[in-house]
């Protein structure tokens, strides 16, 4: 553990008036996932996305389960600062546990949801993706490894929310009269 904290307190010396004013911001726009449920939301809504929106739906759902139901309470890791309390916070304090990161298993979960269906909107989603995972080291409420276990995490339900999706499509079809 000694190797993440030189990281994060390195990533603490890349602090400055700009990225302490957008790294609080980038982070809450994965509060709760929030950003890529008003995704899914939009995508359900546009007839041309809505297999797409199903698709992230079923990814963030499977998210949610595995990694706030299943792994944080299980694993029940303690934030960084928590441990370096010498680091001042910029942000209010998460009380739930450390690992995986949330924000970064939801974002990884929408944008490889896109990526399994070979939609070319995960490119600009994953830079989003991105950035809000390494927002969350540099406010230092998350390790590296918080960070790596999230976005295996997202890849995993990404391609359980496609399985899911084409599953329900091939079952749809069985049960369809054949048309003549």
């Amino acid at each position: 553990m000694d190797w993440e904290f030189r990281l994060l307190d390195w990533i603490q010396e890349l602090h400055t008036p700009f990225g302490d004013a957008l790294m609080p911001f980038l982070s809450r726009l994965g509060d709760f996932g929030l950003i890529w449920i008003i995704l899914a939301a939009v995508l359900l809504l546009v007839p041309k996305y809505r297999r797409l929106g199903f698709v992230v739906a079923a990814a963030l759902i499977a998210d949610l389960i595995l990694c706030n139901i299943i792994i944080k309470p299980l694993v029940a890791r303690t934030r960084p600062y928590d441990v370096n309390t010498l680091i001042e916070l910029i942000v209010a304090k998460p009380f739930d546990y450390s690992f995986p990161s949330g924000h970064t298993a939801a974002a990884f979960a929408a944008v490889s949801a896109m990526f399994f269906v070979k939609n070319r909107l995960w490119i600009p989603a994953g830079v989003l993706a991105v950035l809000i995972a390494f927002s969350r080291m540099y406010l230092y409420v998350h390790y590296p490894t918080d960070i790596l276990g999230g976005i295996i995490v997202g890849i995993v339900c990404g391609a359980v929310g496609a399985a899911v999706v084409r599953e329900v499509e091939k079952r749809k079809r069985k049960k369809s009269p054949a048309e003549p």
